[in-house]
């Protein structure tokens, strides 16, 4: 084999690939694709997944069949009480029609700058017909539904279905932030004081009430050990009469006995009395007499 023929093998076998890979295109699951010829759109748009065939002078735009995510950046929005709000949104879209998107947006970059100018203006519009309460919490559902139907109603043209537009975060400017926090935190100091005060007031209520029942329960503590101690010693003298009414002697014996524990009982006690006192008539000796029969000559 001569050396032009292998070259000119070499060239068909090159020029083959090329055709081959400027005619075969694939089309994946999640794709769907236009054929372009110089520019213009030849023939419907390429659903069907597989290996599909075209000339070599045209062209194929891929486009995703999936649902796209767009987060536009943070704007500040005004409400109708004249409040200012940072509001953070993103949204979700698909291309539906491939040919109208290609001839209106092109790319998926130039769709996601046409929904963004579209999503802030809708949301300028209906957020300044509500106040600030109404978008953290009480309508939020409600505005973002209005705006959704607004932009996909705007956004149909472009081949595009929204599928849903949500705020995912409403804040106020940082300015208006502090201010905020500052009120909050005064009013919390205020609601803290009055609590405050009102637990004093009833403190002060308990321990007032408390004082006054523990002065009437030693007042009556001490009127009732009183009356029993009344008691007691009119129960005591009855028992003293009755003893000395049975024997007065030996009451007046034992009397005298305790009078001589007390008095005598005492290892330093001294005092001096006359031996014919009746202090010591039962230590006295004779018949009668219990303490012996010396007569003591002096007590100590």
């Amino acid at each position: 084999m001569s050396t032009r023929l292998t070259a000119v093998i070499a060239a068909v076998v090159v020029i083959a690939l090329a055709l081959v890979y400027t005619t075969f295109f694939t089309v994946d699951q999640i794709q769907q694709a236009l054929v372009l010829q110089f520019g213009n759109p030849v023939g419907p748009p390429i659903e069907a997944p597989g290996l599909h065939v075209k000339l070599p002078y045209q062209d194929v735009v891929i486009y995703d069949r999936r649902i796209l995510d767009f987060a536009p950046p943070q704007e500040e929005v005004i409400g109708a009480d004249q409040k200012r709000l940072v509001v953070d949104t993103y949204a979700r879209w698909q291309i539906v029609n491939p040919l109208q998107f290609y001839q209106t947006l092109g790319t998926e970059a130039v769709a996601d700058a046409r929904l963004g100018a579209l999503i802030s203006a809708s949301l300028r519009r209906i957020i300044g017909t509500v106040a600030l309460q109404d978008v953290v919490a009480d309508k939020r559902a409600e505005i973002m539904q209005q705006v959704r139907n607004e932009v996909g109603v705007q956004s149909k043209p472009f081949g595009i279905d929204l599928i849903d537009v949500r705020i995912r975060r409403a804040d106020l400017p940082e300015e208006n932030s502090e201010a905020v926090y500052s009120r909050m935190k005064s009013e919390r100091q205020r609601e803290a004081a009055t609590y405050r005060g009102d637990g004093k007031r009833q403190a002060t209520t308990i321990r007032a009430d408390a004082d006054r029942q523990r002065i009437q329960i030693l007042a009556d503590a001490q009127k009732q050990s009183q009356i029993l101690r009344g008691q007691g010693d009119s129960d005591a003298i009855k028992i003293y009469a009755d003893a000395y009414n049975q024997d007065k002697n030996f009451f007046a014996f034992y009397r005298s006995l305790q009078a001589y524990r007390n008095a005598l009982g005492g290892s330093n006690t001294t005092f001096v009395l006359s031996p014919q006192s009746d202090f010591f008539k039962y230590l006295e000796a004779g018949p009668q007499g219990l303490a012996g029969s010396t007569k003591p000559e002096k007590a100590r």
